[in-house]
């Protein structure tokens, strides 16, 4: 991935999500009278929002789900959107971080395991590129896997990002209390990428480095029929 100028943590930028898309990942979990639809998947915030229940009611018809589910899926879209909107025009800082993103998924019969660096500076990045280029690289052939890996990757970076607003407010809010002192509060996600700096250097990216391999080292396993019955069978008990 192309690594861009890095910014000083004191420079303040407007909340965005460093990708090169600004997509917000949307992940609906939703149950109504004992049928439950679960869904994960990206949405463009600049959409008008009459576009979110033209595709609710678009879902439960192609899925056949009772009609109830269309003001569930459409109030759930648009709280998570609401969310997303309330964070826009906020200062946050990015400074020069590389952050562990970990994946732990399964995908329909496909058990994904992995962890990588990625470069929170390089706003050119493209989670979905990625998916593509691993679902490649591992021979995974289910057409579900890839969106999956690229928004739980979206996930990670947007609540980073989040972290980041927070952080750029605390830091306002102490040099309030602190009259022209050069202090920065660390976020938590601010804390772990720079240990990563101290170990893997500023030029790292979410390529992979030959005595990083044990580390980072990709673990996908497909899943018998009788093991995927009884990992969702787990999931339903866990869930009530």
């Amino acid at each position: 991935m192309k690594l861009l100028s890095s910014m000083s943590s004191k420079a303040p930028m407007k909340f965005r999500i460093p990708t090169s898309d600004n997509l917000v990942p949307i992940r609906l979990d939703i149950e109504i009278n004992g049928q439950r639809f679960k869904d994960a998947f990206t949405w463009n915030p600049n959409d008008p929002d009459s576009e979110v229940v033209v595709f609710a009611k678009r879902t439960v018809k192609d899925l056949k789900l009772p009609p109830a589910f269309v003001t569930q899926i459409a109030q759930s879209i648009q709280t998570q959107l609401a969310e997303y909107r309330s964070f826009e025009g906020q200062d946050m800082y990015t400074g020069e971080k590389i952050v562990p993103i970990k994946l732990d998924l399964r995908i329909n019969h496909t058990l994904i395991r992995d962890q990588f660096l990625w470069d929170l500076n390089n706003f050119e990045s493209d989670p979905e590129e990625f998916a593509r280029t691993f679902c490649r690289d591992m021979n995974i052939e289910d057409p579900e896997v890839g969106p999956a890996i690229a928004v739980a990757i979206r996930e990670q970076l947007y609540e980073i990002a989040t972290q980041n607003v927070t952080s750029a407010r605390e830091t306002r809010i102490t040099k309030k209390s602190r009259r022209g002192a050069e202090y920065v509060l660390p976020s938590k996600a601010g804390s772990t990428s720079m240990d990563l700096v101290k170990l893997f250097g500023l030029k790292s990216s979410v390529v992979r480095k030959r005595k990083e391999w044990d580390v980072y080292e990709p673990i996908v396993d497909l899943l018998s029929v009788e093991e995927v019955e009884a990992l969702e069978a787990r999931e339903e008990r866990n869930a009530r």
